[in-house]
């Protein structure tokens, strides 16, 4: 499902224009990214966690050339899935 499908089934099952479900889409994602690059972590109790990791620097390896690479730290997104949506999946 890309976006425009996603907002195509919240504006049928909201029972609410395509528009407005679009803007609440947009205003979701830039909340969560704004949350998360602010270092706060996003929960929704049954859905899941939406939160920043930090990753640490470390040196890997060129599979093609065999020479070490050095890595440097940086943050990255995580969601982990709640128990009501693994549940759901099954």
């Amino acid at each position: 499902m890309n976006k425009t499908e996603l907002v195509a089934a919240i504006a049928a099952k909201a029972d609410i224009s395509k528009k407005d479900a679009e803007k609440a889409v947009k205003a979701f994602t830039e909340t969560v990214t704004d949350a998360l690059v602010n270092g706060d972590k996003v929960q929704l109790v049954g859905f899941g966690t939406f939160e920043a990791v930090k990753r640490s620097a470390r040196v890997t390896r060129n599979p093609r050339t065999g020479e070490q690479v050095k890595v440097a730290a940086s943050k990255a997104p995580k969601f982990k899935a709640g128990n009501a949506l693994k549940d759901a999946v099954k």
